[in-house]
């Protein structure tokens, strides 16, 4: 390999200059994409504006080659602002939050496997790590079947999972942040809506329910994945031994600090109760895929 082959070495002495050189990913390039087609819906960029944009925005290969695509353009669906400067897209990485999702990294590949879920006198599951197509079909007669999104990635920015439900049943459990839109038509049967209409986080992707149910159902679940629920978890628990330690700086006689003791145990003893039955819960649902 000769130097000439090899990228240029960034400037050590100007970190913001030398993170313009990193490779861009399909996952940034989409995110420009994004940006453009607001601003044209928008009217502040006309077609053949947009077009040249586009093009030059699948054409780039550095955070440097995006950053002049949206400098002159406000936050998606913003008015038009006081002299204030616009808010570009944010190119470089940061460490996320505590507990939230880098929807960014979970859109976009391929779908392996099959696009389609069967279940005739029997039933079928997916959860787990795996990638939702763009449009993945469920069939349910008799029978059921369950999709769980929580920890799944997705072939495309929306996805549609169209569901046939004929005296069986699917459920379709979704992570928070997740939009989800459920347009499905049941007769003698129906299709849960309680989480439909619930704004999704920025880039999250959105989730299309549709189909048909007859003498049976489509239901629609929000859930934290495992994970975030064991996080929450260990927060909780970490934060009721500092207040059993604040508590027993301030009680100093032994009857209170025995009975705020016990009121600890059995609160930690409910909670794993609770999660118990939880657990119990969802492997009697698999069982009855099964």
């Amino acid at each position: 390999m000769t130097d000439a082959s090899l990228p240029d070495r960034p400037d050590d002495t100007d970190p913001a200059d030398a993170a313009l050189d990193l490779r861009a990913s399909d996952a940034d390039r989409e995110q420009v994409a994004e940006r453009l087609r607001d601003a044209m819906a928008e009217g502040r960029l006309d077609m053949d504006e947009f077009n040249e944009r586009l093009e030059e925005t699948y054409k780039a290969r550095t955070y440097r080659d995006l950053a002049p695509l949206t400098r002159d353009l406000p936050g998606a669906g913003a008015p038009a602002p006081a002299p204030v400067a616009p808010t570009p897209v944010n190119l470089v990485k940061g460490p996320l939050p505590e507990g939230a999702v880098d929807w960014a990294s979970r859109i976009g590949g391929q779908a392996g496997g099959t696009a389609w879920g069967v279940g005739v006198l029997s039933g079928f599951e997916r959860r787990g790590r795996w990638t939702v197509p763009r449009r993945m079909d469920c069939v349910a007669v008799m029978g059921g079947g369950e999709l769980d999104l929580r920890e799944a990635n997705f072939e495309d920015r929306e996805v549609t999972i169209n569901c046939v439900a004929i005296m069986g049943g699917v459920n379709v459990i979704v992570p928070p942040g997740v939009e989800v839109v459920v347009r499905g038509i049941g007769i003698m049967g129906g299709f849960d809506h309680r989480e439909s209409g619930v704004p999704g986080e920025p880039g999250a992707p959105r989730v299309i329910v549709t189909g048909f149910a007859f003498w049976g159902g489509v239901g629609v679940e929000r859930k934290l994945p495992k994970a975030e629920r064991q996080r929450l978890k260990e927060e909780r628990r970490r934060e009721k031994l500092d207040r059993r330690e604040d508590r027993r700086e301030l009680l100093g006689d032994r009857h209170h600090r025995l009975h705020e003791d016990r009121l600890d145990r059995h609160r930690e003893r409910m909670e794993e109760h609770l999660d118990r039955l939880e657990e119990r819960r969802e492997r009697r649902q698999r069982r009855h895929w099964d």
